[in-house]
């Protein structure tokens, strides 16, 4: 796991390199401060957002389990299923597959690619489009302007939550200079204290920026980033599946049309053509039989 990794790795530095340099971790302990730093933030949160967001932003926390939902071979098992589809209806004419697509658990083609039918964004796309490519009613400009909306409109409802995280991100080094503000304003007011216990109370004060930056820019923020990261990998499958089908639309054989979609993805997690050729011919399905 990534994230925990990552966030060990912050604590560790900050508060390792602090202690190796000779500070006392004791100071550092101030529940006040993460009181008021912490409950504003939430507090502004819950403010700037209307339920719809603050349900997806919870939401979001169970999604950032796994480190790649979206890798290579789930790129590839999304391809191979496209080819099988795309295949048998040019084969045997688009009503053939009509039956895999209203019932996708109980097809036999479906439940070669698991990744995939498990799947509920990318089967509803998938899906969707293929039951209008059957109708046969609509030409692929219009398919594909819908797709594009329906892309777009996904992309901006799951960017919400990051949106909403990092303006939490944003807002917490300010927080945590009212906290210290807070801390210096109640060290003046005991100005006739000595200067040992001013220096302490101040000390306590300068915690709360501390604190206000190491929790925006070392753990909010990067949980930000995250989502983005999730979201730009799930409208990368999208647009993967659209660009397939568009070629198939356009009169391309199966093979080249899944070769389209191949291109759409990023360098990174794309498979080269001799992988998903051999990925293709060695998984077993309906779709290509006889092909």
């Amino acid at each position: 796991m990534l994230i925990p990794l990552g966030f060990i790795i912050v604590i560790v530095s900050v508060f390792g390199g602090f202690t190796l340099a000779g500070g006392q971790l004791g100071p550092l302990y101030q529940p006040t401060e993460v009181l008021m730093i912490v409950g504003a933030a939430v507090g502004s949160f819950i403010a700037a957002n209307n339920f719809k967001a603050i349900k997806a932003t919870l939401r979001t926390a169970s999604k950032l389990k796994r480190t790649t939902k979206y890798d290579k071979e789930t790129y590839m098992e999304l391809m191979a299923l496209q080819y099988k589809l795309l295949t048998k209806a040019r084969r045997d004419g688009m009503l053939a597959i009509e039956r895999d697509i209203d019932n996708p658990d109980d097809s036999a083609l479906f439940s070669d690619y698991p990744r995939i039918q498990q799947d509920p964004m990318i089967m509803g796309f998938l899906t969707d489009y293929l039951r209008l490519m059957i109708s046969g009613n609509m030409d692929p400009h219009q398919i594909d302007e819908l797709m594009e909306h329906e892309i777009e409109a996904f992309e901006h409802e799951a960017h919400i939550p990051a949106d909403a995280l990092a303006k939490v991100g944003d807002g917490l080094p300010a927080f945590g200079i009212v906290a210290a503000v807070m801390g210096v304003i109640k060290a003046l007011s005991a100005a006739d204290s000595g200067p040992s216990e001013m220096g302490v109370m101040i000390a306590h004060a300068l915690v709360g920026t501390f604190l206000g930056i190491l929790l925006a820019y070392g753990f909010v923020n990067p949980l930000s980033s995250r989502i983005d990261r999730q979201v730009g990998e799930a409208v990368k499958m999208l647009q993967c599946i659209r660009v397939t089908l568009l070629a198939s639309l356009n009169g391309y054989a199966p093979q080249l049309a899944v070769e389209f979609g191949r291109k759409a993805l990023h360098t990174a997690e794309r498979p080269t053509f001799t992988e998903l050729e051999e990925h293709v011919r060695s998984s077993k399905g309906t779709g290509t039989e006889g092909a």
